[in-house]
């Protein structure tokens, strides 16, 4: 399943994983997913989210958090929500032509997916889908000329 996406796009899922287990969930989220997306600062979609105030988004997705820590050894599968995430940023690279499956395409996934929390978070802060499907071409063209 995840053999086009790039070493940044499986460390981002790692990182989700382990964002979902600090917080004491038993499935991946995705917020955790965006959490994820937030530790992985190169590329298009680490650009983009440097335009936002990190911290306060950091805060206010780790708002559910619950004293209970889930063992990193212990199996935390993705919600549909996830899922579905997942899917559209498969969807996003190929509208893109791109081979690979990286964080950006992991974030213009998230954003497809409205009524996510994630998703919600994000156009509070002002980050909308077309717009930051643009930025994503752009940075991408940018990055490898």
């Amino acid at each position: 399943m995840f053999e086009r996406y790039d070493q940044p796009a499986r460390r981002t899922l790692f990182f989700a994983r382990f964002e979902a287990s600090k917080l004491g969930v038993r499935s991946i989220e995705t917020e955790h997913l965006l959490l994820g997306l937030m530790r992985e600062p190169r590329g298009p979609a680490g650009r983009l989210l440097l335009t936002l105030p990190l911290t306060d988004l950091r805060k206010e997705l780790e708002k559910n958090r619950t004293d209970e820590r889930i063992e990193t050894s212990v199996e935390i599968p993705f919600s549909p929500e996830t899922k579905r995430v997942l899917q559209h940023a498969c969807d996003e690279a190929d509208g893109l032509t791109h081979r690979h499956i990286g964080p950006e395409h992991l974030l213009l996934g998230l954003m497809k997916e409205p009524n996510s929390r994630a998703a919600t978070t994000l156009a509070r802060y002002g980050m909308q889908l077309d717009g930051a499907r643009e930025q994503v071409r752009e940075l991408s063209v940018a990055m490898t000329a």
